[in-house]
């Protein structure tokens, strides 16, 4: 069990390495332009975030190297009803990293979600966080707990490292993880790895089209972006504020045959969220770490009891 979890972080991890243009500062006001019909989309240092629906805010926060199109199949059916705020992170989705060049990436992003949620006037918006973006979510809501309503979390850890072995520090992981950052990043300006990006998309999802995606997306991220966000969610430790985060937390998480199965996923997440006083857990069977690919009905349904709880 325990090689396979360390098999699968290996991949989580340089997924955390598979969403856009400038502001100087987070002090200063969102520049936006209007790309659509009813799409508003706001450029900041360490994101771009796409506006389009009316009705209550949700954010939509995607994974290490993943663009905002992982949202494409439920942002459609929200916007009926939602007003969705649709996140990228500079340097994902073959946009320019603009302040992600620099260390500080997560944090970044934290920053550039409060500057959002305050200048937007939202309130306390639901959020959904999947992988690092789920790690982003919890750390929004442990530093500014008045911007967020209520937290979707979709495939992520509180600490990331509980994969390699239970009760794993930072410091014990730090030594692999810079390793893993120099040599991902090592990789830009050079050709890409067609077969590479397949295998690692074979590991994160489960249809050959969700697979598809994953490496498509995985070959258009800046390497140096994705190396450092890698990094910084590879040295994140939630675990010692998980008691003190609020908000109410919904934890969506997969499970196949292939593993993890659902007796082996069930205790990995609900360790990893046991101190968290407002939990609630919901597995989605035959589907891997891009469940909202794999199963996008089930998905959706899961959404949708989110936003009505």
């Amino acid at each position: 069990m325990i090689t396979h979890l360390k098999a699968r972080l290996a991949a989580t991890a340089a997924t955390l390495m598979i969403v856009l243009h400038p502001v100087a500062s987070h002090a200063q006001a969102m520049a936006t332009t209007a790309t659509k019909a009813e799409a508003v989309e706001a450029q900041m240092p360490h994101i771009s975030v796409q506006t389009v629906g009316k009705g209550t805010p949700v954010i939509l926060i995607p994974g290490l190297s993943s663009p905002r199109a992982v949202w494409a199949g439920v942002v459609p059916t929200l916007a009926t009803s939602h007003r969705v705020y649709v996140v990228q992170v500079n340097g994902f989705g073959g946009d320019d990293p603009l302040a992600n060049l620099s260390p500080g990436i997560l944090d970044g992003i934290v920053a550039d979600l409060h500057t959002l949620i305050t200048q937007s006037k939202l309130g306390k918006p639901a959020i959904v966080g999947h992988s690092m973006g789920g790690l982003v979510s919890l750390m929004l809501a442990k530093a500014h707990p008045e911007d967020v309503g209520k937290l979707m979390i979709v495939d992520s850890l509180p600490y990331i490292g509980e994969i390699f072995a239970p009760g794993a520090t930072v410091a014990a992981l730090e030594p692999q993880a810079k390793a893993m950052r120099d040599g991902m990043a090592a990789a830009y300006g050079k050709p890409v790895n067609p077969a590479a990006n397949e295998a690692l998309a074979a590991r994160m999802a489960l249809k050959p089209a969700s697979r598809t995606r994953v490496a498509d997306w995985a070959a258009k991220a800046d390497a140096r972006v994705s190396a450092q966000a890698m990094y910084e969610d590879l040295t994140t430790d939630l675990r010692p504020a998980m008691a003190s985060i609020a908000a109410p937390i919904t934890l969506i998480y997969p499970w196949n045959a292939v593993g993890p199965t659902k007796p082996v996923a069930d205790a990995l997440y609900r360790k990893a969220y046991a101190t968290a006083p407002h939990m609630t857990f919901v597995d989605i069977g035959d589907a891997a770490h891009f469940v909202m690919l794999d199963q996008p009905v089930a998905f959706q349904a899961a959404l949708d009891d989110f936003l009505r709880r």
